[in-house]
């Protein structure tokens, strides 16, 4: 279990899923049966459903490789480490048996099984109401977060929304379909929204400026511009604000700034040095530090495009004395490499802004369109611009979406998301040597179902192509 500054459940909650869906053993349930009786037993309920995000399948390895590797901005610099789990990404090889396809699809749904049956225990537990209202905001935002995930990841998946004491009661059903799961999803953050406030005194808790964000960026992946628009405004006036030095967004020393909005909380230094993030020893240069496995390392593609006086080049991408590109957003770890104190990101301010340019370049009001791109621009030393172009505006967004937030996990879902995937990736492969033998083809945009959850339940089919 990784820390994080909210108190963690004992593990034994958490690891009710094998490979099936939403699994409970006998023995978790006998374990559980008794539990959430009183308030602190559910508020450690509700911090495991907060440590699943730690969790490798989730945000401290699968949503930075997943998001980035089979983009044109990172790429894997020694495929054959690790069985060429992240290989597979790079060279869009991926098999069902991935063991990081694997892990991503199990630890969401381990997540949301926990936050299940929080939500369905919390009603009979004697607490303060309003505390109650905002740990079941919390609880909804986070089980949105996984579903969200999932169903830009795979596609049709497993829609499951109580708690699951019986697994039998899944076998069968198969895959729900994208759209419903995106309308749950949308659902689900709707309501957190009355539920969550605006600010906590604990870091690391979800917030209602987090739930208008995630809904804006599920709205705008469902291409839904303008019901998107009006929530990512109301994210402004609640007291975020953009850094005026980049180069202290991924500062350790300076987590939870004004500019976060939400981020996956990891400590380095803790129990040992065993309970921080991988992230740093996985994702660097091969030999750059003890253990370097050289996977989603930045590419000299996405290096190259910044231009001069852009102040982001130097403070996201370093380069080793060999001019290997890494991320400078993951902090090298004081005590060990596998024990990583860097937070993840989800959601900062920076993206709500460039999320909003677009809203308003698709509704053709360039004026405002300008304005948000130019607080991104401005803050990286470039000079302002004035488009007038819809084309022209949303290019430049993309842009500026993917010098701002490289390696962040979320260059692949934009490309997807806009219709660019195949395109820019197939360009990408021609004039870069190396990828002499890459592909995408229009099955790639998803991911394989892992193969160990239809030998669990043949119901689950396999996406297309795989």
């Amino acid at each position: 279990m990784k820390r994080i500054y909210i108190p963690l459940l004992s593990i034994f909650l958490l690891q009710a899923c094998s490979s099936d869906v939403l699994n409970t053993s006998p023995e978790t349930i006998k374990q559980t049966a008794q539990f959430y009786q009183d308030q602190a037993q559910l508020e450690q309920g509700v911090s495991s459903v907060y440590g699943s995000l730690q969790y490798n399948g989730q945000y401290q390895l699968a949503m930075l490789a997943i998001g980035e590797i089979p983009s044109d901005n990172t790429y894997d610099e020694v495929p054959a480490n690790d069985s060429f789990t992240y290989g597979e990404f790079d060279f869009f090889t991926i098999q069902p048996n991935n063991s990081l396809i694997s892990n991503t699809w199990r630890d969401n749904y381990i997540g949301i099984q926990q936050a299940n049956i929080v939500l369905n225990r919390i009603g009979a537990v004697s607490m303060d109401q309003t505390l109650k209202n905002t740990r079941i905001g919390e609880v909804k935002f986070l089980r949105a977060l996984m579903y969200f995930n999932l169903v830009r990841i795979f596609g049709d998946v497993p829609l499951a929304t109580k708690e699951t004491t019986d697994v039998n009661e899944y076998f069968g059903q198969g895959r729900t379909s994208a759209d419903t799961v995106y309308n749950f999803i949308e659902t689900e953050l709707k309501e957190s929204l009355n539920l969550l406030p605006a600010s906590q005194t604990q870091k690391g808790r979800v917030t209602k400026g987090a739930a208008l964000g995630i809904l804006g960026k599920v709205l705008i992946t469902r291409n839904k511009f303008s019901e998107a628009l009006p929530y990512l405004q109301q994210i402004e006036p609640l007291g975020y604000s953009l850094l005026t030095d980049v180069t202290k967004i991924f500062d350790v020393a300076n987590k939870n700034n004004s500019e976060i909005i939400f981020d996956v909380q990891f400590a380095s230094g803790v129990n040992g040095n065993t309970e921080g993030s991988q992230a740093y020893q996985m994702f660097s240069p091969s030999g750059f530090v003890s253990g370097a496995k050289g996977h989603n390392l930045p590419t000299m593609n996405v290096y190259n495009i910044y231009t001069s006086g852009d102040t982001r080049r130097n403070a996201y991408i370093g380069l080793t004395s060999n001019n290997v590109p890494y991320s400078k957003k993951l902090s090298k770890p004081t005590t060990a490499p596998i024990d990583g104190g860097s937070n993840v990101v989800v959601l900062r301010l920076a993206d709500v802004y460039l999320s909003m340019a677009e809203c308003y370049a698709v509704a053709n009001d360039f004026t405002n369109a300008n304005l948000y791109l130019n607080k991104i621009k401005n803050r990286a030393g470039l000079a302002s611009v004035n488009l007038t172009g819809q084309t022209q505006l949303l290019d430049e967004v993309a842009l500026e979406r993917r010098k701002e937030f490289v390696g962040e996990g979320h260059r692949w879902f934009d490309l997807v998301r806009t219709g660019k995937a195949i395109s820019v990736m197939t360009s990408y492969f021609q004039n870069t040597p190396g990828y002499g033998t890459a592909t995408i083809k229009p099955y790639n945009l998803l991911m394989p179902v892992p193969q160990d959850q239809i030998n669990t339940d043949p119901a689950i089919k396999q996406n297309p192509g795989y």
